[in-house]
């Protein structure tokens, strides 16, 4: 076995998983040529990139593919490859019923989505160790436990990326990432290739102007700030603080600590004043992290910015920019990047400011809209997370988004909350049980899941999934 003593004793980052983890890497190790599948939003690629990283190390011979849903369809592609061993990152456990009947290659499966009801050797999917996938530990995470199974600690540098894979997996929602992803978060500390910090929780620290930051602060909701131009600029103006430098304004990456202190006291006061509750208040401050080795002032500092520059790259067709990025290409790859970065913005500005006017179905126990060409299926989800708490959309209830997936089918994406989570809410049974009920494929995580379902069977879906929310709740 070649793995270094830290691993070979269970003293890896995740010890839950080791052994799972060794058995992993010891087929991969004996593999002629390994295919390497991955999904397309931000974990996936991060976990293609963990992944692919880790088998170039060991000597691996490697390609890899990507897939925006892996369907009979895209295991039928995967079986007819000449590949004797395919690693599944970000996805396979969910779909491993339908892997398992192919008898033409070995699968290793890195993923934390919920298992289907079959049995292969080769798993690594922390739920199998009683693990929360949804909130502990991330598709990247998994093939990080598997990359350090495979090379010990000289793949600690890795860690960063997983970090990337969880926050884009919303894995870091009740102010900073927990469980498993802690130790992740300690071996990218170690390892000098990650920064964990406490600083306001809004996107575009290090690249939004000070007034668009707050402006755009989708996460507070600030009367008189959030959503509103001049208010933002008129809540900076009104502060005993420089906040412009050659007649532009800075960005809070450019502030100095006494000027941020004196930011966000200001902000939390304001906050206060407009009725903004103590639990959103509080949420303003948090943990952060930021990726070390990157440039200050881009988006591949701060680890959510990475996850979004990443999203806007596979999900409309370009993974191979995202994952190039990932392995370190800083010339063409990341300024194409860049190019899909603002379309993906457009996009969603465009999807999010569709929803806010045609606004949503609210039935009992569930809310929902229909966004059919007008929101791209690879994005709505994206729309409905940040729909919600805007005018019409409401907190208390798990949004469910449609949007046309072509070949007589529908894309859904439901997106919940961490608090409606603790009440019960299970999207990714919802999601599988309801498509199930009207001859579609769903899953997931409890706080987001999707499914792909017939053209014309929306609304028979919405009944199910309302009422399956409702016992839920």
């Amino acid at each position: 076995m070649n793995a270094d003593a830290d691993v070979e004793t269970g003293t890896g980052p995740v010890p839950a998983l080791h052994d799972r983890a060794v058995a992993c890497a010891d087929r991969l190790r004996a593999a002629d040529r390994v295919l390497l599948a991955s999904h397309i939003d931000a974990d996936g690629l991060t976990s293609a990139a963990v992944a692919s990283s880790a088998l170039e190390r060991a000597g691996v011979p490697f390609e890899t593919t990507f897939e925006k849903q892996l369907d009979r369809a895209a295991i039928e592609r995967i079986a007819r490859s000449s590949f004797d061993t395919v690693l599944f990152t970000d996805f396979g456990s969910g779909q491993l019923d339908v892997i398992t009947e192919f008898d033409g290659f070995t699968p290793v499966i890195a993923d934390h989505h919920q298992p289907a009801d079959a049995e292969t050797e080769y798993h690594l999917n922390p739920l199998l160790e009683g693990i929360d996938g949804a909130s502990e530990l991330s598709g990247a995470g998994a093939s990080y436990v598997l990359a350090r199974a495979l090379g010990g600690e000289a793949n600690r540098d890795l860690a960063g990326l997983a970090v990337v894979g969880a926050v884009g997996d919303m894995q870091d929602g009740d102010g900073g990432l927990s469980g498993a992803n802690e130790a992740l978060v300690a071996e990218g500390v170690a390892a000098g290739v990650l920064s964990e910090e406490t600083d306001i929780l809004l996107y575009g620290r290090q690249t939004r102007p000070l007034p668009k930051l707050l402006e755009y602060a989708s996460e507070a909701r600030i009367p008189g700030i959030s959503n509103d131009e001049s208010g933002a600029v008129s809540f900076l103006t009104d502060l005993d603080l420089d906040l412009k430098s050659g007649g532009e304004w800075r960005r809070w990456v450019d502030l100095t600590g006494d000027e941020r202190r004196t930011l966000v006291n200001a902000l939390l006061r304001h906050a206060i004043s407009r009725g903004v509750p103590a639990d959103r208040v509080n949420a303003l401050v948090g943990t952060t992290y930021v990726l070390t080795d990157e440039e200050p002032g881009t988006e591949l500092r701060d680890v959510s910015e990475f996850s979004t520059l990443l999203n806007a790259t596979a999900r409309y067709e370009r993974a191979d920019v995202g994952l190039a990025v990932c392995l370190g290409d800083r010339g063409p790859a990341l300024d194409r990047a860049r190019h899909l970065l603002r379309n993906h913005r457009r996009n969603l500005s465009e999807g999010l400011q569709w929803v806010k006017t045609e606004g949503v179905t609210a039935e009992e126990n569930v809310q929902w809209f229909d966004a059919e060409s007008r929101i791209r299926e690879t994005i709505v989800g994206i729309v409905a997370g940040m729909a919600v708490g805007s005018s019409g959309v409401r907190h208390d209830l798990p949004i469910v988004a449609f949007a046309d997936a072509g070949d007589g089918e529908i894309k859904v994406s439901a997106r919940g909350s961490h608090a409606l989570v603790r009440r019960g809410l299970d999207l990714s049974a919802v999601m599988r049980e309801a498509s199930c009920a009207v001859g579609g494929d769903g899953g997931g995580h409890d706080v987001a899941a999707g499914a792909t379902i017939p053209a014309d069977a929306r609304d028979e879906f919405v009944d199910h999934a309302d009422r399956i929310v409702g016992e839920q709740l």
